[in-house]
């Protein structure tokens, strides 16, 4: 019972020295021939150390770009460029075509360890480009 009481007393220390945060959000998209997801999942750590406060983060995110016409449509595309861009980062991907594309869908993704996060409320520009047109347009978060 004394073993017991000890657990039980220093797992409530724990649980009141650190809080841990997951952020997981769906950003969306679109314009005339594209439409985007942005997903993006991080967690952030608030704790005490030698009687200071700790703070730590990581995150990962997926950018996916999908066009919304044929693969037909896209047979003589001969270059693709995407960027996208939040308060704290940005990303982009350039894809060059000696024959056509096989897929109308083309990602990115990524993550770090003590980086910048994504918040809840933001807004991603987006900027597409392929051959000689080029169309620009936002995501946002799909709360549920």
């Amino acid at each position: 019972m004394k073993r017991l009481m000890i657990l039980f007393v220093t797992v409530m220390f724990l649980i009141a020295c650190s809080e841990t945060t997951m952020n997981n959000y769906q950003f969306s998209g679109e314009s005339e021939h594209w439409e985007a997801e942005y997903f993006y999942k991080g967690t952030e750590k608030w704790g005490e150390k030698d009687g200071k406060k700790t703070y730590s983060n990581e995150d990962s995110y997926e950018f996916v770009l999908k066009y919304k016409g044929t693969l037909e449509e896209l047979s003589s595309l001969q270059k693709l460029e995407y960027a996208y861009e939040t308060l704290t980062s940005s990303g982009q991907g350039i894809r060059e075509f000696t024959e056509p594309p096989t897929t109308l869908t083309f990602s990115s993704s990524g993550g770090s360890k003590g980086g910048a996060k994504i918040g809840e409320d933001e807004v991603i520009k987006v900027t597409v480009k392929w051959d000689d047109f080029e169309e620009s347009f936002e995501l946002h978060n799909n709360r549920q």
